[in-house]
Formats: C-alpha cells, sequence, structure tokens
C-alpha cells in the first residue's frame, strides 16, 4: 500500500507526470521466490514497480509504455543494468 503520494516525471518529456495517490494497493515486482536473495520484491527499483503496477491497475496507456516507463524509472532511480534486463 502506498502511504504517501508521489510523483515521477518521465525522462523524456518532464510535463509528462504520473501520480500514485496515498492508498493505492501495490504487489510491488513481481518476482519469483527463487530470486528474492538477488531481487527481492521491495528492491531499489520498488518505486518504478508501483507505478508500473498504478498504469496497469488503470489501464492509463498502452502495455509496451508501461514497460519503457518501468525501465524508465529503474534508470532514474540508479538500478543497475543487469537487473534492468
Amino acid at each position: 500500500r502506498v502511504y504517501e503520494t508521489f510523483r515521477f516525471y518521465l525522462s523524456k518529456d518532464k510535463n509528462d507526470v504520473i501520480e500514485v495517490p496515498v492508498g493505492f494497493i501495490t504487489d510491488l515486482a513481481t518476482i519469483p521466490r527463487i530470486f528474492w536473495s538477488l531481487l527481492p520484491p521491495d528492491g531499489e527499483y520498488a518505486k518504478a514497480a508501483i507505478i508500473h503496477d498504478y498504469l496497469y491497475h488503470y489501464s492509463l496507456r498502452d502495455r509496451k509504455e508501461y514497460d519503457l516507463i518501468f525501465l524508465d524509472g529503474m534508470t532514474v532511480l540508479g538500478v543497475p543494468k543487469w537487473k534492468r534486463t
């Protein structure tokens, strides 16, 4: 559950803002349990995962764009490239 509203400004267009409201329920990153020691669901990419879940939940854009925004978010958060692929 999101306890504080946050905004994400897309790298390509700073006027394109995604705002995730307080109370939104997320499962964070859906990662098989066997990989949790390397990639925990609540890892450094958690905010990007929340944005991804929010976009999917409300069908605000097309699926390909969701994934590109998730990748953009992970890049902005400084997630290492090997974790982004």
